[in-house]
């Protein structure tokens, strides 16, 4: 088995997109797709993100072959946990991936990439200047707030308040002053502690549903922000803690968008006001409400997010037949 990859990164996070040694996918649906690597080629996935070639924070893109008659390219994404239904970090670095490699036809000075993902179609728009792919930014399915001024009690923390709102996968949204912390004094691991405290049990007691399908009805993780929603010129700071406590180094694409989707419910800030979100590592998204729409019966709106992408590897990875921890282990 020989399983070949480039790695890149978007704000800080990693994306391993796989480039060769997974065998074919059926033809399907994207969601049927994904069922079918879930059910099917998990091992593979395992093999990409966990120990000794991954990490416990290790994120990775598989491309296949797209459903949609208007989409270039269509990914599965995957982590530490399964397979999400959106990510915005990977589209920022596979709309630069797709204008390098061809995949697209190059134009100046806006290349748009159309990617299918789990959730719906993804609009990449890749700036370019002198055949080099810059910038990138991206307008996703539509989204909306789900949920408004909640409380749970919380053991360890007391009630706290939260939201969740949708961003091509559904967050739970929290002020991180109502867990003790602060960006820059308290620890990732405190951070992270609480962000899972909320999502297990907001899993248990909460339940979600999604217009379009039932697949994509389930928590993906919580966001801590540092309570600065209302528009300004300052960034505002937030931490994703997703899956199975992975931690995300970028703001998250899909965070933010879920983000101006609960701050534009609440006239927190306006179309075309464009705000700057900040990650637990320092990197910087841009997000701004584009425009209004509808998801069912929810009001939503379409949110454009954009960042910089950049390479940092190839690799071809194989595994020896009786290497038991090559195919994949985590310690954390």
């Amino acid at each position: 088995m020989t399983l070949t990859v480039v790695d890149m990164h978007t704000g800080g996070e990693p994306l391993r997109i796989v480039t060769g040694g997974y065998p074919p996918i059926p033809v399907g649906t994207i969601l049927e797709k994904r069922a079918y690597v879930r059910g099917h080629l998990d091992h593979l996935r395992k093999i990409l993100m966990f120990e000794p070639r991954g990490h416990y924070d290790m994120y990775g893109a598989l491309l296949v072959e797209p459903d949609l008659p208007s989409a270039d390219l269509a990914v599965l994404f995957m982590h530490n946990e399964g397979y999400s239904t959106m990510c915005g970090h990977a589209i920022v670095a596979l709309g630069r991936y797709a204008v390098d490699e061809g995949l697209v036809a190059l134009q100046e000075p806006v290349t748009t990439v159309n990617i299918e993902a789990p959730c719906g179609l993804v609009v990449a728009s890749v700036e370019v200047q002198g055949g080099k792919a810059d910038a990138v930014s991206f307008e996703s399915v539509p989204a909306f707030l789900f949920a408004r001024d909640q409380k749970v009690d919380l053991p360890g923390f007391g009630v706290v308040g939260f939201e969740i709102a949708y961003g091509g996968a559904f967050y739970a949204l929290a002020d991180c002053r109502q867990f003790g912390l602060e960006f820059g004094r308290n620890r990732v691991r405190d951070f992270v502690d609480a962000a899972t405290a909320l999502t297990e049990k907001l899993k248990a007691e909460f339940p979600l549903s999604h217009p379009d399908h039932a697949d994509l009805a389930f928590l993906y993780g919580t966001i801590l922000t540092d309570g600065d929603d209302a528009f300004s010129s300052r960034p505002t700071k937030n931490i994703c803690v997703f899956a199975e406590a992975e931690v995300d180094r970028s703001p998250t694409g899909s965070g933010v968008t879920a983000r101006l989707a609960a701050m534009y419910a609440k006239g927190e800030i306006e179309i075309g006001q464009t705000r700057l979100f900040e990650s637990i590592a320092g990197s910087r998204f841009s997000g701004a409400v584009a425009r209004t729409a509808r998801a069912g019966s929810h009001d939503a709106v379409i949110a454009r997010v954009g960042g910089r992408a950049y390479y940092s590897g190839r690799a071809e990875f194989i595994v020896e037949a009786d290497d038991e921890l090559g195919r994949g282990f985590l310690l954390r």
